[in-house]
């Protein structure tokens, strides 16, 4: 009788505890949504591992961006760091957009931004960028005109 009480409060356990958190994902099993306020519309972003708004931990995300899309020049307050999954990203450093100033990064492509660091990025082609770094993931326009929240 202790053993099939034993074995019942061994399943119970079981069953209550937490459903794990997906650790590892196939392409197909990526799902995008839109990209927060703080980012220009148009592109589409996959969090893949964290909460990339909370104030600490670790977080990564999937940027998918259709050809042309562009964030105007920024900061951010924590270091970035981005992989380039597909396409061509286009990254320039400064305060004023120019085009003529971007260095392109294809599929394979890596690089990090440490804090403060203002630079500015167009997809040529669709691109998809995947960024990790810590909490929370914060957008600093250098042009508050160009902030997407202020333009509700």
């Amino acid at each position: 009788m202790k053993s099939i009480l034993g074995l019942v409060l061994l399943i119970a356990w079981i069953f209550a505890q937490p459903a794990p958190t997906q650790t590892m994902f196939t392409l197909d099993q990526i799902q995008y949504g839109p990209v927060p306020a703080f980012l220009p519309a148009g592109a589409q972003l996959a969090v893949l591992e964290g909460d990339p708004t909370a104030p600490t931990g670790d977080f990564t995300v999937r940027l998918k961006m259709p050809n042309g899309y562009r964030i105007p020049p920024h900061w951010h307050p924590n270091r970035e760091n981005a992989t380039v999954i597909s396409g061509n990203f286009k990254v320039g450093m400064g305060d004023t957009f120019d085009e003529s100033k971007m260095t392109t990064f294809g599929a394979g492509s890596f690089g990090y931004l440490d804090p403060s660091m203002h630079h500015f990025v167009m997809a040529s082609g669709e691109v998809v960028v995947q960024v990790h770094g810590m909490s929370p993931l914060q957008v600093n326009y250098i042009n508050p005109s160009d902030d997407p929240n202020r333009k509700k």
